[in-house]
């Protein structure tokens, strides 16, 4: 038998926690870009250099391994025209990943622009671009995209798949250890069911969806790029599309775990009479209790040692395709990141089928409840061993947590971690304070509340015991009632147009008890129809159209609609009866409500958990910086700062663009400001003045002035600025004798 919920809310707490999950992936995907995990630590020429004559090719260092292709590194010229070789070359020696690419001989003068675009060894596109000038600098119409990879709409479903791909894989393979482990009797749970299926077709969607989404994602950015076959192609060659095939290959062989768990493994736990055989068909293939005990463990045996093979590899298609798979002591930290997936997916995916089992299953039994306690205990002491290793292995120094996002995020989930342990504390108080079902305790009660309620066995494998089951039985009940009514209706409608005489009242009263009785009794006793044979009761209690013809009895009538409005509404009654009755539990209405706090918390640290995998690591990020003397890759590059201006005159309003090459202390800047009007237009202005204060080392203001070049076009060479830092650019604009204006912006100097 299988056990239901309520119908309109069977998969509420998977749904809530899946839109949960979305609203939250879609908010960080949109607010945070896609960070490069592989970062450039050098290049040749150097960024922002300027040099005698033009070199011979261009390279460039990372700071982990890269996947690229012979467009990955592309030289424009100051007209943006390309003019490198088109043939990428590997310059990796040792530890050092170096890529490059030829140039021609005979290049002019003038400032040349590097973009570059790679994937890199943990499966995320990283992008950049810097400029080198030949001889002198010169003005640069090269043309880059405004959309960095894996940024964008692509960057954000992707996102938000990662996340619903992490989530799916909780509920599946917590939910699945849930039932082997601590509780067989929730194999026969609806709600539990699809909990599991459910989080089965999560991962497999969100899977392909990655698989497709590939090829934008490193490349184009363009969604329509996803029906790229040839795109495809290339993905299945590269280290994460393999993983993301060979999960969809697990997950095959989990539909067949799946089944079975929710196939033979539920039948055999069954309680006996469950099955709905009769008497005769449960003496002619009656089992053996030791041969029925030994295919049950057989069949746990089986599902466990192929559930962990199976988990085990779903987990290892992240462990090899991200962070683990890179970087630091890699043949270490693939298995204790495996370990770590398997960790919190027992105790998440555990706990949210914990939540639906309380809420909408019948009442858990208190064994189960300490086994899934024990559980989580144990999943906790792994996650913080594995999660103190790959702290130390991602970040490196204790400045790092609060000096990078990927520190300040790893404080985050060590917070909410903290969290969920204080809440599991709880919840863990009211399990031991748990007494068995009521359901179990008090048959007598159960009755009353309107069911029959089968006996359950030892050790809590007995499923359908409480008033959960009650309330299903009823509207069961009263379905076949009304079925059994109207085809009562339609026999007499047919017998009174031939003339045959009609029902009698002892024919109406039956089919009222058999209407209004949640579950109709096969054999009732003789003092139920005292009016009838007792040995013909049964027959004409399973069969109405059997039962001999009463004496004539114009006055009654039977009525199908009534009878199946009185059922409906006795269910509606059992219902409540049953929620009452589970509500009045306080340890149970405790442990709810603590669970499902927990499973709250669950969700925000899954989403983190995402966002972190898509972060920067410290020790990375902290390379980088050492490697470009102290300074971060984002504030080596140009910077261009759009200023609108109103003067509050004639013509006074207008937009200025300023841009400063290369952007970096010690060295000699250019400063190139334009103007324009409100058309976009260049306007000319009697005057303009550029400075720049830094206030936290009381320097300036330094003066820049710009010379006049054009018609709404100013420039100015040689800009030293002394230290790093952020600074603050003045810009004072005149547009009459009278009409002036002065605007302030914060610029970050490397």
């Amino acid at each position: 038998m299988v056990t239901t919920g309520p119908p309109a809310r069977r998969s509420a707490v998977l749904r809530m926690l899946v839109v949960a999950v979305a609203l939250a992936g879609a908010l960080f995907g949109g607010a945070v870009p896609a960070s490069a995990h592989a970062a450039l630590t050098g290049s040749t020429p150097a960024q922002g250099s300027v040099v005698d004559r033009a070199p011979e090719q261009v390279s460039l260092t990372f700071s982990e391994g890269v996947a690229m292709g012979d467009d990955s590194i592309r030289v424009l010229d100051p007209h943006g025209k390309r003019v490198d070789r088109g043939k990428l070359r590997n310059l990796c020696s040792g530890a050092t990943v170096k890529y490059g690419t030829g140039l021609p001989p005979g290049l002019g003068n003038g400032t040349y622009t590097v973009a570059w675009q790679a994937v890199s060894a943990d499966s995320h596109p990283v992008s950049g671009a810097f400029t080198f000038s030949v001889g002198a600098p010169s003005k640069s119409s090269a043309a880059l995209p405004q959309q960095g990879a894996g940024g964008g709409l692509v960057g954000a479903l992707y996102g938000i798949a990662r996340c619903l791909a992490y989530a799916g894989f909780v509920l599946m393979a917590g939910g699945a250890a849930f039932v082997v482990a601590c509780r067989p009797a929730a194999a026969l749970v609806r709600s539990v069911q699809r909990l599991v299926v459910q989080g089965w077709a999560l991962l497999t969607g969100t899977t392909v969806a990655m698989l497709l989404l590939r090829t934008p994602y490193t490349g184009s950015g363009d969604l329509a790029d996803v029906f790229d076959l040839g795109g495809l192609q290339q993905v299945l060659l590269t280290k994460p599309g393999a993983a993301l095939v060979s999960r969809l290959l697990l997950l095959a062989a989990a539909a067949l775990f799946v089944a079975v768990l929710f196939g033979a493994f539920a039948r055999a736990h069954e309680p006996a009479g469950a099955g709905g055989t009769t008497d005769a068909e449960g003496e002619a293939g009656a089992v053996d209790p030791a041969e029925e005990a030994r295919r049950r463990k057989d069949l746990t045996f089986g599902l466990g040692i192929g559930g962990v093979i199976v988990a085990t590899g779903l987990a290892a298609t992240w462990a090899m395709a991200e962070h683990a798979s890179t970087g630091l002591q890699p043949a270490v930290a693939m298995p204790v990141d495996v370990l770590h997936l398997l960790a919190v997916a027992a105790w998440l995916g555990g706990l949210a089928t914990l939540l639906v089992s309380l809420y909408w299953g019948p009442p858990v039994e208190r064994t189960a409840v300490r086994r899934f306690s024990r559980i989580a205990f144990c999943s906790v002491v792994v996650l913080a061993a594995t999660g103190v290793y790959q702290s130390w292995r991602q970040v490196g120094t204790w400045s790092a947590l609060t000096g990078t996002a990927y520190g300040r995020l790893l404080l985050l989930k060590v917070g909410l971690v903290a969290v969920l342990v204080g809440i599991a504390w709880v919840s863990r108080r009211w399990t031991a304070r748990l007494g068995e079902a009521r359901a179990a305790e008090d048959p007598a009660a159960a009755a009353e509340a309107g069911g029959t309620v089968a006996a359950a066995e030892a050790g809590g494998t007995a499923a359908a015991t409480d008033a959960a089951d009650v309330a299903d039985a009823a509207q069961e009940a009263g379905e076949a009632a009304e079925r059994q009514s109207a085809k009562a209706a339609g026999k007499a409608t047919g017998k009174a147009a031939a003339g045959a005489p009609a029902a009698s009242s002892t024919a109406t009263a039956t089919a009222t008890a058999t209407a209004a009785s949640p579950d109709p009794d096969p054999d009732p006793a003789p003092e139920e129809t005292p009016d009838t044979d007792p040995e013909a009761a049964p027959e004409t209690a399973l069969n109405p159209d059997t039962a001999p013809e009463p004496e004539p009895d114009p006055g009654t009538a039977p009525d199908p609609a009534r009878a199946a409005q009185l059922a409906r509404q006795q269910a509606a009654l059992r219902t409540a009866r049953t929620k009452r009755l589970r509500d009045a539990d306080p340890e149970r209405l405790g442990l709810r409500r603590s669970v499902l706090a927990e499973a709250s918390v669950a969700v925000v640290l899954l989403v983190v958990t995402t966002v972190l995998t898509a972060t920067e690591p410290a020790r990375t990020e902290a390379a980088v910086q050492a490697a470009s003397g102290g300074q971060s890759t984002a504030s080596n590059q140009p910077q261009v700062l759009t200023v609108p201006f109103d003067t509050g005159g004639p013509h006074g309003k207008g937009t200025a663009r300023v841009d400063l090459d290369p952007g970096r202390s010690g060295n000699a800047n250019e400063l190139r400001l334009r103007l324009s009007d409100p058309s976009g237009k260049s306007m000319d202005v009697p005057e303009v003045k550029v400075s720049f204060t830094q206030k936290a080392k009381k320097l300036g203001p330094l003066p820049v002035v710009p010379r006049h070049t054009g018609t709404g076009h100013w420039r100015a060479s040689g800009v030293q600025l002394p230290v790093p830092g952020q600074w603050q650019l003045s810009l004072l604009v005149r547009t009459s004798d009278i009409d002036q204006v002065t605007e302030i912006r914060n610029v970050k100097i490397g």
